[in-house]
């Protein structure tokens, strides 16, 4: 067994074994250095013994994991027999273990052995002990939403699995293939763990809910010879897909983790391996109240030994429970937008996510993601060209260069900049081209108006209305969450692509919902998910409520006369914006696939909608942005 390295504090009292002193000469010395060295490895192999232990293996073997320092000092040789003082440092966990035992020598003509006795290695330790960490992890601790309410709580589970104790040893391999086969996972790891486990041991196969007990579990699993079922609870969801990518998942802890936590977490622990319920584990787990005991056990002339049940404990620490984690995610809307997006298309759809805001707090509401997205959280992490919907950025830009709503501009079909030809989504409609007031054309979303007064645009024009909205400048909110770039553009023919929401300008649904939400509020506003984490926007050039009055005007015609028309039948004071942008590979009619989105406002609600692959914002993401506002 390779033995990790001992930990600074635990090596620097090892090294005094080097420095203990005795009245007899350095031979008893030399023995009790080498006790102490083997011991820090758990061993008595190496050191020179009067008669060899039988017990000392089975004894420390509960400890092996665990580093521990033995230093020796005072040896004390009085004729033929000698003692010396050993000090123990355990390191349980995260916890320290200190005492002291005596180990005691003899000499037989000029060679000093070690007479080992069961209470050199823990106080008062006798022959029928054995050494045990018992260790009881407290429940994990509920992760809440909006109004307390329990997002991940305990909630009831059943385990379902092969009892070995019920069956003969002979028939585990097929029992345990047709177990498998009856819940539907793969038989082959099942069938080796099975046969690997203890004789009488309960070989788990698969946590359900009840809910999904029917559609996981044949109905032969209950007339299978020693198949079982045991009841229980877990930290679970209100459903499995339930902000999943968000929350992340809770699971046994792996080689990795245990080695990170630096003894807080040990192996067969549950903790969060991702997400939120990752980076939290610490909070929401809490600490185990641990034990180092004394077992007695009673053995057999063959040397079998069972545990009586008397035990007597040699170090205790209290452990605490864990302290819940405060978000502001609203669960029925949060519930809401999952169903949207699920009927919107299954695991074979492309990615997709709706954000939520309220513009007055910054509280995120709503953080869901599509069935299509496969574990990427693209609502909070998603990086990508938000196309039309960045008008409202540049439109700040224009604003503060001069620019007014009722102005004139340009709409042409095409524009050629540099040699690259840019063009208006393929349904613009006709009556809307020529020329038309700036409101017109971003209330009917003309790629080549907006381009035509990029020259407006100077310097830090655009990065500075981005920030102003609450794009393009991170913030470590506690969860994972992406706020765009907007990086300057190397030649005009970025520039251009960059103020229609192509080029370099990169956002992601919670970025876009935040310039959303930004506007309704009338000043820059800084989404915060966890209670508690809510830095202060500092942008360069602060939103100002005029600026947000005239960018909500802009996003209203989008629905009363542009592009949104058919949020209109909705009622109230809705604003919005679509948006389409060209990614990745043309395909074979030459055209390439397309982002969709949408943003809107509605009172004290921002959103923003994000389909990776469809036609166009009005028709991809707009009928689930409608759904959503319903």
């Amino acid at each position: 067994m390779r033995l990790p390295a001992l930990p600074a504090t635990l090596a620097a009292l090892a090294l005094v074994a080097t420095g203990c002193t005795g009245s007899d000469g350095s031979g008893a010395e030399k023995v009790a250095d080498r006790l102490a060295a083997q011991l820090q490895h758990h061993t008595l192999t190496g050191v020179p013994l009067e008669s060899r232990s039988t017990v000392f293996d089975d004894q420390v073997a509960a400890l092996k994991k665990y580093d521990v320092a033995v230093a020796a000092s005072r040896v004390k040789a009085d004729g033929d027999a000698a003692t010396a003082d050993l000090r123990w440092t355990w390191r349980i966990g995260t916890r320290t273990w200190t005492y002291r035992t005596t180990a005691h020598l003899a000499r037989t003509g000029d060679t000093w052995k070690v007479d080992w006795r069961p209470d050199t290695l823990a106080p008062g330790l006798t022959d029928q002990e054995r050494l045990e960490v018992a260790r009881t992890t407290p429940a994990r601790a509920d992760i809440l939403g909006a109004g307390g309410r329990p997002i991940v709580t305990q909630r009831r589970i059943y385990r379902y699995g092969l009892d070995k104790a019920r069956v003969p040893a002979a028939d585990v391999p097929a029992l345990a293939r047709r177990v498998a086969k009856a819940v539907g996972i793969a038989p082959g790891p099942f069938v080796t763990e099975a046969k690997a486990a203890g004789p009488k041991a309960f070989v788990e196969a698969i946590v359900l809910r009840p809910s999904d007990a029917r559609d996981h579990v044949d109905p032969d699993f209950g007339h299978i010879p020693g198949a079982l079922v045991l009841a229980g609870t877990r930290a679970l969801a209100p459903d499995r897909d339930f902000g999943a990518e968000l929350l992340g998942q809770v699971g046994p802890a792996t080689a990795e983790v245990v080695q990170k936590s630096k003894g807080r977490v040990e192996s067969g622990d549950e903790v969060g391996l991702s997400g939120l319920e990752g980076r939290y584990d610490e909070q929401l787990a809490g600490a185990a109240t641990t034990e180092v005991r004394a077992a007695t056990v009673t053995c057999t002339p063959a040397g079998a030994c069972t545990r009586t049940g008397q035990k007597r404990v040699l170090a205790d620490w209290a452990g605490h429970p864990g302290s819940p984690l405060q978000l502001t995610l609203d669960v029925d809307l949060q519930a809401k937008a999952e169903r949207i997006l699920a009927a919107a298309g299954g695991e074979r759809s492309p990615a997709s996510a709706i954000v939520a805001i309220r513009p007055s707090t910054g509280d995120v509401l709503v953080a869901a993601n599509g069935p299509g997205n496969h574990g990427l959280n693209a609502a909070t992490f998603g990086q990508y060209a938000p196309g039309s919907t960045f008008k409202i950025v540049t439109s700040l830009a224009l604003l503060r260069a001069g620019l007014k709503p009722q102005d004139m501009v340009t709409c042409p079909p095409t524009i050629d900049v540099d040699g690259r030809r840019f063009k208006n989504y393929a349904d613009y409609p006709a009556s809307r081209l020529g020329k038309v007031t700036y409101r017109t054309a971003i209330a009917n979303s003309c790629n080549t108006a907006v381009i035509g007064q990029r020259d407006r645009l100077g310097g830090r024009a655009l990065a500075d209305a981005a920030a102003s909205l609450g794009l393009g400048v991170d913030h470590d909110l506690g969860f994972p969450a992406y706020f765009g770039q907007v990086p300057p553009a190397s030649g005009e023919t970025e520039k251009a692509a960059d103020v229609i929401g192509q080029g370099k300008v990169l956002a992601g649904p919670l970025a876009m919902a935040t310039v959303a939400a930004s506007v309704a509020a009338g000043r820059t506003v800084v989404p915060h998910l966890l209670a508690g984490k809510a830095p202060a926007a500092d942008p360069r050039l602060p939103l100002t409520a005029p600026e947000a009055h005239a960018l909500h005007d802009l996003m209203r015609a989008v629905v009363t006369e542009g592009s949104g028309r058919f949020l209109a039948s909705l009622g109230g004071d809705i604003g919005a914006k679509t948006g389409t942008a060209e990614y990745g590979t043309a395909r074979a009619d030459g055209s390439l696939p397309t982002h969709t989105w949408m943003i809107a406002t509605r009172g004290d609600l921002a959103v923003a909608v994000f389909v990776e692959t469809g036609e166009s914002g009005s028709q991809t993401a707009g009928p689930l942005l409608k759904s959503f506002l319903s």
